[in-house]
């Protein structure tokens, strides 16, 4: 309802438009009146102080229900083009009308406050339980990268008879727990990005051979032990694109699959370019998406029920904000086996100049 809204608007100007619009309102019953009784105008009129009732304050609505009651008085009781009235009757439904439209518009006006009491609170609650959610779901995610960070750099300062083995092992879980803390804290600015609206793409032309050769090593050297199968046509064309959201969307959906399958799990990704539309497809054999429905895999903290695998819940989110924002569309397909299947459509620009030639 809050489109239909007008609260916004200067008081004055409020009093402006009921005042225009009811006379407006008055001169096509005017013109009809030959058609129509004025009892029928008074109906017509009623309805338009409801209507004003729903998108205008309530001082500016009570001054168009006197409004309306003068006009119907003065312009449609007879006799016509006087305050004056004939009949008992009259006078009984003259004195009706205004109380009624009076009522009517304070009725509106405070079911409309009502509403907005109850939008408040559930927008409040909203709030909280989202605000509960993202503590329940980043604290481990960043807490445990951070413990990590702060345990090795313990036992380096603290414990003079380590071996240099040991030292570069400590250093290495390090550089892996920053590596996880820092793709959390990406993820949360990422999303900030997506909710405030502002993020644009900005084309430009990419390897996406390179590219992705990038990310899978990348993928790999964080999660040692994995091997991510690459499938890529070699004559694939130059495309212009935003590099960084690509490169942050495949990399969000390698990772999640190298982190949330087993060691033993497939990963592939593979790339086609046809008609001017960027396909990329990427799969693996895990257990899937366990506890979760297909439609709601890109929502925000949406996770599996599978605690050992379970995540921020941010990753596929970004995925799905940065595909649509480069206009292209990202969906989670069923496949014969277990596992998840992502395929990715954009559209680009594409060109077979090769880099050297640029």
């Amino acid at each position: 309802m809050d489109i239909f809204l007008f609260k916004k608007i200067d008081k004055g100007k409020q009093y402006l438009y009921c005042a225009a619009i009811i006379a407006l309102v008055s001169a096509g019953c005017f013109g009809l009146s030959g058609f129509m009784g004025y009892r029928v105008a008074a109906l017509i009129l009623l309805v338009t102080v409801s209507l004003l009732a729903i998108a205008f304050d309530i001082l500016p609505v009570l001054f168009s229900a006197f409004l309306s009651a003068f006009i119907w008085d003065f312009f449609f009781i007879p006799p016509r083009f006087t305050i004056h009235v004939d009949t008992t009757e009259d006078t009984i439904l003259l004195i009706m009308y205004f109380v009624i439209a009076m009522i009517n518009a304070v009725l509106t006006y405070k079911i409309r406050q009502v509403e907005k009491i109850s939008m408040l609170k559930e927008e409040k609650a909203n709030s909280v339980k989202l605000y509960n959610t993202i503590l329940n779901s980043l604290s481990h995610e960043l807490c445990t990268p951070i413990a990590a960070i702060i345990g090795a750099t313990d036992n380096l300062q603290s414990n003079t008879n380590l071996t240099q083995g040991d030292k570069e092992q400590l250093v290495n879980e390090i550089s892996k727990a920053s590596i996880r803390l820092n793709q959390q804290v990406e993820n949360l600015l990422n999303i900030s990005r997506l909710e405030s609206g502002h993020i644009k793409p900005k084309a430009d032309w990419c390897d996406i051979t390179e590219l992705v050769y990038d990310v899978v090593n990348r993928v790999e050297e964080n999660n040692p032990g994995r091997k991510i199968h690459i499938s890529i046509n070699q004559h694939l064309p130059l495309c212009s694109l935003d590099k960084g959201m690509l490169e942050q969307v495949i990399y969000n959906l390698l990772n999640n699959a190298a982190i949330h399958t087993e060691s033993s799990s497939r990963i592939d990704i593979s790339v086609t370019c046809h008609a001017d539309i960027l396909n990329i497809i990427v799969e693996d054999t895990g257990k899937g998406f366990e506890g979760v429905e297909i439609k709601d895999v890109f929502d925000k903290f949406s996770r599996s029920k599978d605690l050992k695998s379970s995540s921020s819940g941010l990753g596929l989110s970004i995925v799905k904000g940065f595909t649509e924002a480069m206009s292209g569309n990202v969906a989670l397909e069923k496949t014969n086996s277990h596992g998840s299947k992502f395929v990715i459509s954009i559209p680009v620009k594409t060109s077979f100049i090769k880099v050297a030639d640029l």
